[in-house]
C-alpha cells in the first residue's frame, strides 16, 4: 500500500467517523419502534386532557427513568410536570415533551368518524409528540454513554399544551435558565423543517353573578347572568371591525344556565385573544375586560375574571432552523404500504382533496416562515433559550390538528412512523450540537440579537397559580 494511502486511511475525516456513530445510535431508535409505538398508543387510548395527564405522565417518567434518568417529579407546581435529566457538563440540550388531549374528540382509529368512548382524544398528535422525545432524549443518553461525551440531555415533560401553558409555568420558575437549546416537534400532516411562527395568546373565564327567579312569574325579579354573557359577546364582536386585521378573538360560553324558567343566576364564558405579537394581545385583552365590565353594569350583575392562560409568539433562531432541516433531510421519509395508503386514501375522501403523499415520502423544501395560525407556550420557552421545532409526517397529508381525522391516524403505523422520523431528528440534531459547540455559540449569539439587549420576559398569566383545573 502506497504511503499516501496509509497516510489517508488512518487520517479518517472526522465527520465520517461521527456519523458512523450517529448512524449506529439511530439504528437503535428503529430497533426500538415497536416498544416506542406501544407507549404511544397507551397515550393515545387514555387520552387524558390538560393537568389530568397522570398515567400518561408516569409512563413517560417510567420509560426514561428505566433507560437511567434522574426524575424530579412535580416542577414548577404542577403534578403531572417533570424534568428527566442524563449526563453532566455542557452542553445541555433540553428535549420538549408533551402529553395532553383535546376535550370532545374521541375517535377510533379507522377511516370514518365513530366515537372511542372517551371524553377527549388526541386530536394533536401529544401522545406522539410525548414519546418521539422521549426516545431521542433515550437514544442521545446513550451517545454521550457509549461515547464518553460531556453534556447533559433534559426531558422536559411538559403537560397542558392545549390552553393550560404548561411550559409558561415551567419557565415562569425558570427551569429552562440552565439549558442551552432547547429542540421540539410537532405532528403534522407533512415533513417539513421551515420557520414557523406562532400567534401571541391570552385567555380568561368570564364569570357572572345574578339573581335568580321565576322568569314568568316573576322576571322583575330577576338579574340574568346568561343577558350579561350575551352582552359581553355582542360587545366584543362589536370590537371586532376595530382591532387589527391579523387579530384572532373566540369564545364559547361554558354554563348558560339549567332551565329556561329560572333566571340563570350563573353564567360563564371562555375566551381567547391572539396576535402576533403579545403587546397587542395585552391590549385586546384589557378591551374585552372592559367588554366585561360594560356588560355586568349594564344588567346589574356581578363580573369576575380567572385568567387561564397566555403564550409570547415564537422567536426564531435560523442558525438552529437550517441545522435541523439539514437533520430532517438526512433523516428522510417513509413510504405507505398497502394499509396505509388504502387508508389515507379514504382519510383524503373525507377532507375533500387528492392524496398527495411527496412530503411524506420526501422532505419539503426550505422556505420563510409562513404566516401564524395557532399558538403554543413553546413561545415562552423560545424567548429563554434557543429553541427550535419541526413537523414530520404522523397525519394523512392535508390532515387538520384537533380533527377526527387526525386522531384516527395518530392511532394508526402512520402516525407510528411520522413519530419515529421525528425521534431520529431529534437524536441526530442534540448529537451533532454536543459535537459542535460552535454551532451552539452561533444559535446564542442570534438569540441574544433577536431577543434585544432591553427585553424583560413578563408572563402573560401574571402570578397566578398553574390553573390545574381549567379543563373542569
Amino acid at each position: 500500500m502506497k504511503l499516501k494511502h496509509l497516510f489517508g486511511f488512518f487520517l479518517l475525516p472526522a465527520i465520517m467517523m461521527g456519523q458512523a456513530r450517529y448512524d449506529k445510535i439511530l439504528s437503535q431508535i428503529d430497533q426500538q419502534a415497536n416498544t416506542y409505538n406501544a407507549v404511544a398508543q397507551k397515550i393515545w387510548s387514555w387520552a387524558e386532557m390538560g393537568y389530568q395527564e397522570t398515567q400518561s405522565s408516569a409512563l413517560l417518567q417510567e420509560t426514561l427513568a428505566s433507560a437511567g434518568f434522574a426524575i424530579e417529579k412535580g416542577v414548577a407546581q404542577i403534578p403531572t410536570a417533570f424534568v428527566a435529566t442524563y449526563g453532566s457538563g455542557s452542553p445541555v440540550i433540553a428535549i420538549l415533551g408533551e402529553y395532553d388531549a383535546l376535550p370532545g374528540l374521541s375517535q377510533k382509529a379507522v377511516a370514518y368518524k365513530i366515537s372511542n368512548d372517551t371524553k377527549a382524544g388526541h386530536a394533536c398528535g401529544h401522545h406522539l409528540f410525548g414519546t418521539a422525545s422521549a426516545a431521542a432524549a433515550i437514544a442521545v443518553k446513550e451517545y454521550l454513554e457509549k461515547n464518553k461525551k460531556s453534556g447533559t440531555v433534559k426531558f422536559f415533560g411538559c403537560p397542558a399544551e392545549e390552553g393550560g401553558s404548561g411550559k409558561v409555568y415551567m419557565t415562569r420558575a425558570g427551569l429552562f435558565n440552565d439549558t442551552d437549546i432547547a429542540l421540539h416537534w410537532h405532528p403534522s400532516s407533512a415533513n417539513a423543517a421551515n420557520p414557523a411562527n406562532a400567534l401571541a395568546n391570552k385567555s380568561a373565564k368570564f364569570r357572572f353573578y345574578g339573581v335568580s327567579a321565576h322568569a314568568a312569574g316573576a322576571p322583575e325579579k330577576g338579574r340574568s347572568a346568561l343577558d350579561a354573557v350575551e352582552s359581553m359577546n355582542y360587545m366584543v364582536n362589536q370590537m371586532r371591525e376595530h382591532i387589527p386585521s391579523d387579530s384572532r378573538i373566540h369564545y364559547v360560553i361554558t354554563k348558560g344556565g339549567e332551565a329556561p324558567n329560572v333566571v340563570p343566576n350563573y353564567a360563564e364564558v371562555y375566551y381567547y385573544a391572539r396576535h402576533p405579537k403579545r403587546d397587542v394581545v395585552m391590549d385586546l385583552f384589557d378591551r374585552i375586560v372592559n367588554a366585561g365590565k360594560g356588560a355586568a353594569l349594564g344588567t346589574d350583575t356581578q363580573m369576575e375574571f380567572e385568567i387561564i392562560g397566555g403564550v409570547h409568539e415564537l422567536l426564531q433562531n435560523e442558525v438552529l432552523q437550517k441545522l435541523v432541516h439539514a437533520n430532517l433531510t438526512e433523516v428522510g421519509g417513509y413510504n405507505y404500504n398497502d394499509d396505509e395508503q388504502a387508508f389515507a386514501q379514504e382519510i383524503a375522501e373525507t377532507l375533500g382533496n387528492s392524496l398527495d403523499t411527496r412530503y411524506v415520502s420526501g422532505i419539503m423544501p426550505y422556505t420563510p416562515a409562513s404566516k401564524a395560525g395557532g399558538s403554543t407556550d413553546v413561545g415562552d420557552v423560545s424567548f429563554a433559550v434557543p429553541t427550535v421545532g419541526f413537523g414530520t409526517a404522523t397525519w394523512v397529508p392535508g390532515t387538520p390538528a384537533h380533527s377526527w381525522q387526525a386522531v384516527a391516524a395518530g392511532g394508526t403505523t402512520i402516525g407510528k412512523k411520522g413519530m419515529i422520523t421525528a425521534a431520529k431528528t431529534l437524536a441526530l440534531t442534540a448529537m451533532k450540537l454536543i459535537d459542535n459547540p460552535q454551532i451552539v455559540k452561533q444559535a446564542k449569539e442570534e438569540f441574544y440579537k433577536n431577543k434585544g439587549a432591553d427585553f424583560e420576559y413578563i408572563p402573560l398569566i401574571g402570578d397566578r397559580a398553574p390553573a390545574l383545573n381549567y379543563r373542569n
